[in-house]
């Protein structure tokens, strides 16, 4: 079924010109087709759902999802009977088919299993089409006319940051905008010097990094090696200190507006001048609840969060818990903006620093963003989860915890010469990367950390923090 992205993007304005009502209005209708959708086509939800009563579509009386239950029964999740994990996990594995529909009609893109279980995430037509009209909602808020005129005079250029050999969602949204002469990506696990002169070369008028990638770049900008004059920053996938974001403006002369979302859910939310994470409620939901998955209430901080996809049919999403702490504001947002808003408290921007070769007690030390590291592996195929642990200044342990049946002498071997090539590149060859023995830890909220400083590094992108804005 063809979407008009154009028509969701009228409804969207008229939505959000109706206030909370309207918002409210269309988040019911949607939830109760999206509930009896789920209960006629997914053998998955006609069970969970078997002792309900028909026509329910009170949220909170709907059982609680989690990503491992729904991955070990992705075959009856799906509500399209062709689609079989066996073929989307073959489909994952081969890097050479990033940004291709997969099935001919779907967008896949797959998670970093940071609760312990990779993800497998399928978008129809239908949730593509949402998620570019909430998008363009977003820059209607970001941009006014002076940021668009500003734009065009820089050409209209798009430079993407992103990750590479993986199907990321940036990934693959780099990889369908390839050949737009426009837009450009660029590959975030290179040399930090090496992106300042491509971006340098490209001049872009939109830049699109990941957070931590976005502190070190600022970092560039105050040292005055990275000359460019983006009229917005797009940050995304990590959280960063709220002063941070001001900071990231200042050395780039930019707005900088960012949004929390996630496979599940691309289109959740986006940042609005206050700082505060606007949901796109006629589309999405967003349940703050304590350990029992009892509701928190606003101005308080949430154990996890409950999320409700109302746009996707292919892969039905409903409350599905997310694994992070939120705090909902209490009252109305000074911005103006109708939509709930959060604040987020999850995946840091953790930054990495080494000293460089002879300077163990001195110099200027390299910096990495945890992301290029992280990205590298996730690609790796057969490798459910890891952890990089910087256990001293110049020695990586990697912990690993392989797919059954996967070879832990192979991976080894593919995780340990990945990194050491990524190393080089950055010219710390002199970094040890050691086998751990023991399997990747869970932190205190049951989630794995991908990368784990040594310590919290005082780095010109300041000391990192737990909120999470990706």
């Amino acid at each position: 079924m063809k979407v008009s992205t154009l028509r969701l993007l009228a409804d969207a304005r008229r939505a959000k010109k109706g206030g909370e009502q309207a918002m409210a209005a269309r988040q019911r209708a949607r939830l109760a087709g999206l509930v009896a959708w789920a209960r006629t086509r997914s053998p998955y939800y006609r069970h969970l759902y078997r002792d309900l009563p028909a026509g329910l579509a009170d949220l909170t009386r709907l059982p609680v999802t989690r990503k491992s239950e729904l991955m070990a029964a992705f075959d009856d999740w799906v509500t399209d009977p062709t689609v079989t994990f066996t073929a989307a996990r073959a489909f994952a594995d081969d890097p050479a088919r990033i940004g291709e529909p997969f099935a001919g009609r779907y967008t896949l893109s797959t998670t970093s299993g940071t609760t312990g279980t990779h993800g497998i995430f399928l978008q129809d037509a239908r949730a593509g089409a949402v998620t570019g009209a909430m998008m363009a909602r977003a820059l209607l808020s970001w941009l006014n006319v002076r940021d668009v005129a500003r734009i065009a005079r820089g050409g209209g250029r798009m430079a993407l940051v992103v990750a590479e050999g993986g199907h990321f969602a940036s990934t693959v949204a780099a990889a369908r905008l390839r050949g737009h002469r426009k837009v450009a990506a660029f590959s975030v696990q290179q040399p930090l010097a090496e992106l300042v002169e491509q971006l340098n070369a490209f001049r872009p008028a939109v830049l699109a990094p990941y957070a931590s990638i976005g502190a070190l770049l600022a970092g560039e900008a105050e040292a005055g090696r990275l000359r460019i004059d983006p009229a917005l920053v797009v940050l995304s996938a990590e959280g960063l200190p709220l002063p941070e974001y001001a900071r990231i403006a200042a050395a780039l002369g930019a707005k900088v507006r960012t949004s929390y979302a996630c496979n599940e859910c691309p289109f959740l939310s986006y940042s609005c001048e206050q700082g505060w994470m606007h949901l796109n409620a006629d589309w999405a939901v967003l349940e703050p609840v304590d350990e029992q998955y009892r509701p928190v209430p606003a101005g308080q901080p949430s154990h996890t969060v409950l999320l409700t996809n109302l746009a996707n049919h292919v892969q039905p999403v409903l409350r599905y818990d997310l694994g992070d702490a939120v705090q909902a504001r209490p009252d109305a947002c000074p911005c103006g903006n109708p939509g709930p808003a959060v604040r987020v408290q999850g995946r840091a921007a953790d930054l990495l620093t080494f000293p460089r070769p002879g300077h163990e007690h001195g110099g200027e030390p390299v910096t990495l963003a945890p992301l290029p590291l992280a990205t590298l592996l996730e690609a790796v195929p057969g490798l459910e989860l890891f952890q990089i642990v910087q256990s001293a200044p110049t020695v990586l342990r990697i912990r690993m915890h392989g797919a059954p049946g996967a070879d832990p002498d192979s991976l080894w071997h593919q995780v340990e010469t990945r990194l050491r090539d990524l190393l080089a590149r950055h010219d710390l060859a002199h970094v040890t990367v050691e086998r751990a023995g023991e399997p990747p830890q869970q932190n205190a909220g049951g989630k794995y950390r991908a990368v784990i400083p040594a310590v919290i590094p005082a780095t010109a992108a300041g000391p990192s923090s737990a909120t999470r804005t990706p």
